[in-house]
């Protein structure tokens, strides 16, 4: 009996050193899992947070184009009314009411367009605005100061915040 103890207690030593080596071994790969699960987890987050960047980007750019859509329209409708103006200003008909129709149609295609947020350009006798303004003529006129617009050759326009036409102007030097 004594022996079978003895064997026994050289089994479970025996075990207990076989067993403390894979200790290290196992707290090791515990370690490394859990170096790439930290790897895996900042990677899950960078992808979401590029995610969230692309989904606000991709956001924004639909509200642009949403808020500018009718541009191309507005832009062509323009020259319709600067034919309108012309047609209006030789006023030399002696058929009033074919011109008073001429001013109907056109202050009813002022009012749509002012519905679309579409707005003239005020540059009549104001400093001359690079952003706003195209200087195609210049005079000097030593009454006026300099910079300043002296006449409106073609009307500019805005739509919402955005010039779609500046204006060609005549600028006093």
């Amino acid at each position: 009996m004594k022996e079978e103890k003895k064997q026994e207690e050289i089994k479970e030593e025996e075990k207990v050193k076989k067993e403390k080596p894979k200790k290290p071994k196992v707290n090791k790969e515990l370690e490394k899992l859990k170096e790439e699960n930290a790897l895996l987890n900042d990677k899950c987050l960078r992808v979401q947070a590029e995610l969230a960047n692309v989904l606000r980007r991709t956001s924004e750019e639909k509200e642009k184009l949403l808020k500018y859509d009718g541009e191309e329209f507005i832009k062509s409708v323009l020259p319709i009314i600067d034919d309108f103006e012309r047609a209006i200003e030789m006023d030399t008909t002696t058929d009033e009411k074919y011109l008073s129709g001429f001013k109907l149609i056109y202050a009813n295609l002022l009012k749509t367009l002012e519905k679309f947020e579409v707005k003239e350009i005020a540059c009549l006798g104001q400093e001359f605005d690079p952003y706003k303004m195209e200087a195609v003529l210049k005079d000097s006129i030593i009454e006026e100061e300099p910079n300043v617009v002296l006449a409106v050759l073609q009307k500019g326009y805005t739509y919402k915040d955005k010039v779609i036409r500046p204006a060609m102007v005549k600028v006093n030097e």
